[in-house]
């Protein structure tokens, strides 16, 4: 038997031949953003609910109390809001749902005494200090900085006693608009 020697070419004929070639493409990334608020730690855009923004607790007192403080309180803190940059929130509260019937104090707002025979009401006032003289009227927005950093709301309320009030649980709700 005669062994033939194989040749360079030769050895390159049996060795599969692959071809290499880069194959390029592209991923497009895009992101669109829109002015917005983070309100209490949440992401809001605009048009959208904050939910509640807090509690105004006056605590327990007698039908007899002359005068009871409380702060708006959120998970034991104030009001944040950090809306973007060159953007200049307001924020704005209303009159409850009870505003102008408060027959003490000289109030705008009042609790409603709930599930009471007859109407009773508690006034109570917004303050925007915590020494209770300035008060927040019924829908004049504060403004806050426009420079895209975490602001605090602090929103003081002061009750006021009265006559013929009756035991019982009085409540509002205070709508609340900020705006972008």
């Amino acid at each position: 038997m005669r062994l033939m020697p194989l040749t360079a070419a030769a050895l390159l004929g049996l060795v599969a031949t692959t071809a290499h070639a880069d194959i390029t493409g592209q991923i497009d990334a895009t992101m669109t953003l829109q002015a917005g608020c983070i309100i209490n730690g949440v992401d809001t855009t605009d048009g959208t609910s904050a939910g509640t923004l807090g509690t105004l607790d006056f605590g327990t007192e007698t039908t007899v109390f002359d005068q009871a403080d409380a702060e708006v309180q959120n998970a034991g803190s104030a009001i944040t809001i950090r809306c973007s940059e060159r953007v200049a929130p307001t924020i704005a509260f209303d009159g409850g749902l009870n505003p102008g019937t408060a027959p003490n104090g000289g109030a705008t707002r009042a609790l409603a005494l709930q599930g009471g025979a007859e109407p009773r009401f508690i006034g109570y006032e917004l303050y925007s200090d915590a020494g209770r003289s300035t008060v927040i009227a019924n829908g004049d927005p504060l403004t806050l900085p426009a420079d895209g950093s975490a602001q605090t709301v602090n929103v003081y309320g002061r009750a006021f006693g009265g006559t013929a009030l009756l035991p019982g649980t009085y409540t509002d709700v205070i709508g609340v608009v900020i705006t972008l």
